[in-house]
């Protein structure tokens, strides 16, 4: 329940469209709804602005389904996201939404949206870029967060510094960006060489792509946070969720 929400049900009970029981049935379940395995924080929305988000790995397809049915049974009209989720999980979500074609798949980042609104809360464009192919699973995933938290985002893949007249190809893009989230395996060069040719911050995200000595991102990661562009922050390795969801706070602000 968001702020819209909560504002819509107390007029019905002002109204007297809602009956005081019902009203009461439905409060029950503010802050959490207890299920026993997991409690579903209904109150996130009114507080954050986005209802909280489903981490699958680790649980049981059953036990995403049922977080989902709880969150749907809450009639809240957020978006819902789960990440890191598998073919087995969306099966056991795909269930539950009606119609199917509010439901979306990603495969390559796991990610899952049940789509309940399409407004648009950012005030900018929310620009992800990657360094390579191999970075699109944790770029997407930032893309797909960002989005389902109501804000307008484009993509550019395959643009590091192997190669740099790639990147500078998208110069008017960079520049138009709000907030643009950076995802770099190997020596994680691209967000100091893309936060130098802008304004706007740079959310730089480490991946754990490389070999040997890449030490599984910490090679990028070091690299990121020792970065001599000052509009440069960074999250943890392979968390596209973590900046996604910082670029639309930024974005809303």
């Amino acid at each position: 329940m968001n702020e819209s929400d909560l504002r819509k049900f107390l007029e019905a009970v002002q109204r007297g469209k809602v009956p005081i029981e019902e009203a009461v049935a439905r409060l029950r379940h503010l802050p959490f709804e207890d299920l026993g395995f997991a409690k579903i924080d209904h109150h996130r929305a009114l507080r954050q602005g986005f209802p909280e988000v489903i981490f699958a790995r680790g649980k049981t397809p059953r036990q995403v389904a049922e977080i989902v049915r709880g969150m749907l049974r809450a009639g809240a009209s957020s978006n819902i996201l789960i990440t890191r989720a598998d073919a087995k999980t969306f099966a056991a979500v795909k269930s539950l939404v009606r119609p199917a074609k509010n439901l979306q798949f990603h495969e390559l980042s796991g990610a899952i949206v049940i789509e309940r609104s399409r407004t648009v809360h950012g005030k900018g464009l929310i620009l992800v870029i990657t360094a390579g192919t191999s970075d699109i699973p944790v770029g997407e995933e930032s893309l797909v967060t960002a989005r389902a938290m109501g804000n307008r985002v484009e993509a550019i893949y395959d643009v590091g510094v192997a190669g740099l007249h790639r990147l500078l190809d998208h110069r008017k893009k960079l520049a138009e960006a709000r907030v643009i989230v950076c995802v770099a395996g190997m020596e994680g060069a691209l967000p100091s060489v893309v936060a130098g040719m802008v304004a706007a911050p740079v959310i730089a995200v480490p991946t754990s792509v490389g070999y040997g000595a890449s030490f599984g991102g910490v090679a990028a990661l070091l690299g990121m946070m020792n970065s001599c562009a000052s509009n440069v922050s960074v999250v943890n390795i392979d968390n596209g969720f973590g900046a996604g969801c910082v670029a639309s706070v930024i974005n809303r602000c």
